[in-house]
């Protein structure tokens, strides 16, 4: 724009325009830089790349001007020493791609560099699974065979002269190592879901529960009359029971009260396990459900965010801390959907 500047102080001020052959080249070759020459009077100039239908309009180039003023310094245009006419010019489309263009890589950068982070860890996280759901196959597998060997010592006592009761509770125990067993060789792979009764199978892993843990806690279930039907993998279902009954129990020392409720509103079934424990604060209500949190000293924080898992990804349901206060207790809730 200088240069044309010189080349437009050429023209005026040439007397010769026979010699005046680059300085017209010069002066018609700017095609593309947006300008307005405006002339001392606040007229027109001749030169001026902006559209001829707007440029009609005055309010427009005055707006245009303000614009061009903040993007570039005006040139003046002078005959002599006198002023003669003031050129304002913004910045060329190229100029205004150039511009962006940093911007641009910048983030074709930004994105290639996720997508890498992207693959790297998701082919972390995958082997990591394969590594967890293979050892809790092969711990599936080495239960097996103890197992196999107490249901017959099982068998032989009945034969003997051995107290009946204490052969069912043998028997209660055998089937809960069953159950375990079931549940890790499950790990890994898509459970299959069944229409069960709810009501029936929390009670099952309540009553379970309630016969072994201390006798200082008062154990409450409340529940509807009737059946539920919920689509659930019955081995699993236990497993999120047994985590939170124990956490509760945990979060009480072993000494307090624990309530599981059932409730249902239209198609929506709720599980509710309450205790009356050290409480959970307000900033840990979702962190809790995450892999490695815990506040206890002994504990992998694996068990909520197992449970979690359980619920939201193989029954389509959703687990909540619904309530807590310090010292007074907490409230979990698991939202499934009835079966129809």
């Amino acid at each position: 724009m200088e240069n044309w500047s010189l080349a437009q102080n050429e023209f005026i001020n040439s007397d010769n325009t026979a010699n005046l052959g680059l300085t017209l080249q010069i002066l018609n070759s700017n095609k593309t830089t947006p300008m307005l020459v405006i002339n001392e009077d606040g007229s027109l100039g001749s030169h001026n790349n902006v559209d001829d239908t707007k440029i009609k309009d005055s309010l427009y180039v005055k707006k245009l001007i303000l614009k061009f003023k903040e993007e570039n310094k005006p040139i003046p245009v002078k005959l002599g020493n006198i002023i003669v006419s003031t050129i304002y010019y913004g910045n060329s489309p190229l100029l205004n791609k150039l511009k962006y263009y940093p911007l641009a890589l910048l983030l074709i950068v930004f994105l290639f560099g996720a997508v890498i982070f992207f693959f790297y860890s998701s082919n972390k996280n995958a082997t990591q699974n394969k590594l967890w759901s293979g050892m809790a196959k092969e711990t599936a597998h080495q239960i097996g065979t103890p197992l196999s060997s107490l249901i017959g010592w099982t068998e032989l006592l009945k034969t003997e002269n051995v107290n009946p009761d204490y052969i069912v509770e043998i028997e209660k125990d055998v089937e809960r190592l069953k159950t375990i067993t079931e549940r890790f060789s499950k790990i890994g792979s898509l459970p299959t879901l069944k229409e069960t009764d709810i009501i029936k199978e929390t009670i099952e892993s309540y009553d379970y529960l309630k016969a072994r843990s201390s006798k200082l806690i008062d154990f409450e279930l409340i529940i509807p009359e009737g059946e539920i039907p919920v689509n659930l993998n019955k081995q699993l279902y236990s497993w999120v029971i047994e985590n939170l009954v124990k956490n509760a129990i945990d979060a009480m020392k072993g000494r307090g009260k624990l309530s599981v409720e059932i409730s249902q509103l239209e198609n929506n079934v709720k599980v509710s396990i309450s205790d009356t424990g050290k409480g959970i604060s307000k900033k840990n209500f979702n962190k809790i459900f995450e892999p490695g949190f815990t506040t206890k000293k002994r504990g992998w924080g694996l068990g909520l965010s197992l449970t979690k898992r359980i619920i939201e990804d193989f029954h389509n349901g959703k687990i909540k801390v619904l309530e807590s206060e310090k010292e007074k207790g907490s409230t979990i809730q698991i939202n499934l959907k009835r079966a129809h």
